[in-house]
């Protein structure tokens, strides 16, 4: 599969997916019936909505390269066995060939942060070698928002995180992770803002360089769909009332505006801009 990759000034984002996944639109937002995807099936086919009707989920990570750094945003899922997750896990064992093969090396990776650590989304933070899971990119820092680190260390419930003991605490373990707080600026183009809802500490990724801007989404939204319809709740989400909140805040900022928006379960294209249309918003991608 073909790596898409995006220039905001000076900076470069390339996609790396590690898998796809075809799901019925309610099964990823319950409240998207098919007459409710209907309303806004004009703008979503073909790239967002498939002849079945369906939604197909993409798990990739981001790289960013800014001022000379390389900062993987998100780190999927990995190869490990997740139980309920099955469709997820399926020939991830060759993603990190394909981060090879797009021009990334394990060892000269400087950053990664994980927009939130629910399990798709640090996967590959570690790797099994010898029978122990290990950091895969040894030479980084690891970034991990504090409210978010917290909110889920102190957390009795599991179901999102089922990896979280293989795949942040080895991290921490080895002395490569920083808690850093929401607004945390990692190069001159690149930082972090605060995006909560989805989970407490949620944070996007905002690159402004020469003029030019881009807002990599994490799972604020999970699908282009949500810009049009705000308040449609997440089975995953901590406070879906907040993330609707977040996601109208994001619009009155980005919305048509120039803003490349990048999402990171977006299947190609990809990225796109929010748009106004017939008094509400919806995203047009960027072909």
């Amino acid at each position: 599969m073909a790596n898409q990759s995006w220039s905001i000034g000076n900076a470069k984002v390339t996609k790396v997916v590690e898998t796809q996944v075809e799901m019925p639109p309610t099964g990823l937002l319950p409240e998207a019936t098919p007459e409710a995807v209907g309303r806004h099936a004009a703008w979503l086919q073909p790239h967002f909505l498939t002849e079945k009707g369906h939604f197909t989920l993409s798990i990739h990570a981001l790289v960013v390269e800014s001022e000379g750094r390389k900062i993987v945003v998100d780190t999927c899922v990995g190869d490990r066995p997740l139980p309920g997750y099955g469709d997820m896990a399926e020939g991830n064992e060759v993603f990190l060939r394909d981060f090879a093969a797009a021009g990334f090396e394990r060892e000269a990776i400087d950053f990664v942060l994980c927009t939130h650590l629910h399990f798709d989304h640090v996967g590959w933070n570690t790797m099994l070698v010898d029978g122990r899971w290990v950091p895969t990119f040894p030479g980084a820092r690891y970034l991990f928002a504090r409210s978010e680190y917290e909110h889920w260390s102190n957390s009795e419930d599991r179901s999102l995180i089922p990896s979280f003991e293989d795949t942040v605490t080895p991290v921490v373990d080895a002395g490569l992770a920083d808690l850093v707080d929401g607004d945390h600026k990692i190069t001159g183009e690149v930082r972090l803002e605060p995006t909560p809802g989805h989970t407490p500490g949620h944070v996007a990724v905002r690159i402004e360089s020469r003029g030019e801007s881009a807002l990599i989404t994490g799972d604020l939204t999970h699908h282009p769909i949500q810009w049009a319809e705000t308040e449609w709740a997440m089975g995953a989400d901590s406070d879906s009332a907040q993330a609707g909140r977040t996601r109208q805040r994001l619009i009155r900022e980005h919305g048509d505006r120039p803003t490349l928006v990048i999402g990171t379960h977006y299947a190609g294209p990809t990225a796109g801009h929010i748009r106004g249309a017939d008094g509400g918003w919806i995203f047009v991608a960027q072909d």
